[in-house]
Formats: structure tokens, sequence, C-alpha cells
């Protein structure tokens, strides 16, 4: 984009750029999301970053008026480097919360000074920095959003204390945690954990409700028309639940959390924003696949990926869902959830949690109406993630297991991972969607959509 488009986007607050962009005041050192409400400043003092870190990066602080960490995410540099990709999804995920810059890199398998080359190179700063940032930017959401006790965002922040907490707070916002919650108190933020999660229109929300809809599990997620929600479970052992509620006129998702103990939140609102797809830029993905669109059926503006919560969970639903029906596999996905399930705490009504690898290995699935190598292809895939949890995070590794193929790896990434580009050529909806038609197009020339190319066909049947 040039400074001109830049200008004609933020003038027009049009919410298609949010996140895409960002806008720094000299005259004020603040930098807003374009949609900011404020006055719009003159030109001559402006300056554009592709990023809120690298805004920061060059000494302006984040809005308190349009919240810039509220912002859907955007890399500049999706697509063109897949280990940077790769390293900016596990460090929104947590990464550094429990593991060193070292041990990140071990598991992209670089080397850390390799690590710190690109990201230096791509985002301006180290991993450490970008991870910090991203705390601190998550920490003021929750300020000026909730009620938390200043004590309780630090942790649920993923910072080991208060003190460490302020300080960092204070070094990458020049402001105190205590100073913006004596704003937002002014603002009445909604008691409990409640956040407003954005995206950039168009979101075809009605597609994905009933994709998810479909495919429901009862007692383990619910939805209606305007929202969704599930249980989950986190790799400390604690758990909680999620109803997101669709807020049109707000371009987001308004997300209530309940958890059963207080934890770092950042993953878990990073891995809701990954299920309900709310960091797509539609108006790129939809641009590029329009050509194949158009030889195959209606345009469908805003199509994003239904998510999973794990991949772990995407596995075992892609097991039992090989060469059946969709139904068919709901069901068997449901007795499994019943039968293996834990309760999850609730006053209202019986909610149960997706097994874990554990509880599944530990018993014979004997009374799923399975092939025999199906089931024990379960026991295999729940041993591979209980013992090598490590090795079974990475989908392509599960090929070494009797009863796994490329379409349950594809889907466990599509679906589990969020990975943008993968056709699912063999699934037979795909299939019985193309019929018989001759195609004038490669299912590449959608890359790196391809994931959301077989969305689309889904989404005729």
């Amino acid at each position: 984009m040039t400074n001109s488009h830049y200008r004609q986007a933020r003038l027009a607050r049009d919410h298609r750029f949010d996140g895409r962009f960002f806008v720094a005041v000299k005259t004020t050192g603040i930098y807003c999301r374009p949609i900011c409400p404020a006055p719009a400043p003159k030109e001559r003092n402006v300056l554009y970053f592709d990023s809120a870190i690298a805004a920061a990066n060059a000494g302006f602080r984040p809005c308190l008026r349009c919240r810039p960490d509220s912002a859907p995410t955007s890399w500049a540099w999706k697509g063109t480097d897949t280990t940077l990709e790769r390293a900016l999804r596990l460090i929104d995920d947590g990464a550094l919360l429990t593991g060193s810059v070292t041990d990140l890199a071990d598991r992209l398998g670089i080397s850390s000074r390799y690590l710190g080359r690109l990201f230096q190179q791509n985002v301006g700063t180290s991993p450490k920095q970008y991870g910090l940032y991203q705390q601190v930017l998550f920490a003021k959401s929750l300020l000026q959003q909730t009620r938390l006790p200043v004590t309780e965002i630090a942790l649920a922040s993923g910072f080991g204390s208060v003190r460490r907490f302020n300080d960092c707070f204070a070094s990458a916002l020049r402001l105190t945690p205590s100073a913006l919650r004596r704003q937002a108190h002014s603002q009445h933020p909604e008691p409990g954990i409640r956040l407003l999660l954005s995206y950039r229109p168009p979101y075809d929300w009605p597609a994905l409700r009933d994709f998810l809809k479909t495919r429901l599990i009862d007692t383990l997620e619910w939805c209606g028309d305007n929202y969704y929600g599930r249980t989950f479970r986190l790799a400390n052992g604690h758990s909680g639940r999620f109803t997101a509620r669709h807020r049109p006129e707000r371009f987001g998702f308004e997300v209530s959390l309940e958890l059963s103990q207080p934890t770092a939140l950042l993953p878990v609102v990073r891995t809701i924003r990954r299920l309900l797809d709310l960091d797509a830029d539609s108006g790129t993905i939809d641009a590029h696949l329009a050509p194949v669109q158009a030889q195959l059926g209606p345009m469908r503006p805003g199509l994003r990926l239904p998510g999973i919560w794990d991949p772990f969970e995407a596995g075992v639903r892609a097991i039992l869902g090989q060469q059946i029906s969709v139904a068919a596999a709901r069901n068997l996905v449901a007795q499994v959830v019943s039968e293996f399930g834990q309760p999850a705490p609730s006053q209202h009504k019986e909610y149960r949690l997706f097994p874990s690898p554990a509880m599944l290995a530990g018993h014979d699935l004997g009374s799923l109406k399975i092939p025999g190598r199906r089931r024990q292809t379960l026991l295999d895939l729940a041993e591979l993630f209980n013992s090598q949890p490590a090795r079974a995070a990475a989908p392509e590794n599960w090929l070494a297991l009797n009863g796994i193929g490329p379409w349950t790896v594809n889907y466990a990434r599509m679906r589990g991972l969020g990975d943008s580009d993968v056709w699912l050529g063999s699934d037979l909806g795909v299939q019985k969607a193309l019929g018989e038609q001759s195609r004038r197009w490669r299912p590449e020339d959608a890359s790196p959509w391809q994931s959301y190319l077989t969305v689309y066909l889904w989404s005729l049947l």
C-alpha cells in the first residue's frame, strides 16, 4: 500500500484495513488503529506502520480510545516466511511463557541466532521483546475491558510477579497500570472476563455458524443464531469454557470466559481467535479466490476457517470421520466425549471436556463401533500425544502411525492449527462439490489460501 492508500483508509475509517496498518501522530506521540474515532490528524503529522510493535519501537504509545491491542492481527510478511509465521504463532500461543527463546528455536529446528535475525529483519525487534509487548498489550486490554484486580491481570498476562508486570507495563507504554485502571473504571467495564475480539469485514458468520452447528457435540459445545461456545482444557491441567456472541455492528465477537483456576489468558484468547478465524484478511483472500469461485458457483465473501480447539481433538475427529458421513462422525465423537470426557464444573447444565490423550490411551475403546484398525489408530495417536507431545504437535509426524494418511494430517492442520494453505482434494465433500465438471484451474492457483477454497467447496453442498 502507498501513503495515498493509507490516507484514504484512515480518513474513511474503513474496518477492512483494521490491523493491517497503524497510524502514529507525531504531535501527540500516540499510535492508533485506522478506525480510531478521534478527529483525524493532518497528513503532515502522520506516520504509518505495518505493525503495533513497529510503532512502539519508534517511540509511540498506544491510543487509549481505539485500543490498538484489540485490532485483528496482521503480518505483512505472512506467507513469505513459514518459519517466521510459525514462530509468531507459537509465541502468541504462549511458547515464551513456559520456555526460553532457545527452546522455541529448537522446536522450529533452527538456531536461536538465526531466529533472532529473522525477527530483527522482519519485525524490527527480538523474539523476547515481541512476546513481552504482546503480553503488555493484552494486559492493557484486560485493564480497560474487565474489572479483574491488577494482581490477577498480571498473572493472566503471563507475568510472574506484580512488580515485574508494573515495570514492563510502564516501560512499554509509559503509563502505570493503576493510572490506566482509574480511567477504565470511568468507562464502566463489564464484570468478569468479557472481551471484544475484533475482525476485519466481511465475515460470513452464517456459513461458519452452520458448519460448526452441523458438527456440534452436545455438552462439549453450544451454538445459536448469534453465538458459539464450548468447553476447553489447557496444557497445565486447568479447564474453562467460553461463549462468543457475534456483534456485527461492532465488527467483532463479545467473548465471556470462565476458568477453573486463574491462569495465563493470552494463549486462550489467541486460540479463540484462531477457532473463529478472526485474523483473516478476507478482502485479500476473496480477491485471490475470485477467479476460481467464478468457475464453481456464487461468490461467498468473508468465508472463515472453522477451527477446533487443538490438534489432538482435530486428529481424533478426523480419524473418526474417515470415509463416513458427517452425521455418523458426529455421533462417534459424541460417544467419545460422553464416555471418556471429564465433567466440567457448571451450575446450569452438565458440560464435559474433550478427553485428554492420557484418558483415551488408558482405555481399549472397545465400545466404539468402528473397525479394529481404526480403533488402534486412535490409541496410537493418543499415546503419541501422551508420551511425545512435542513430536505430536506437528501433524506431519503422524504419518508414521498405521491408519493415518495425508487427508487426516491435512484436516488436522487446517482445523486444529489454522493452516491457510491446505487442499483437501481427496475429501468426499470436496469431490461431491466439484462433481464431473472440467476444471480450467489448479488447486495451486488458490495458494496460499487453499484452505479457504476447501471451505468454499464445502459451502456449496
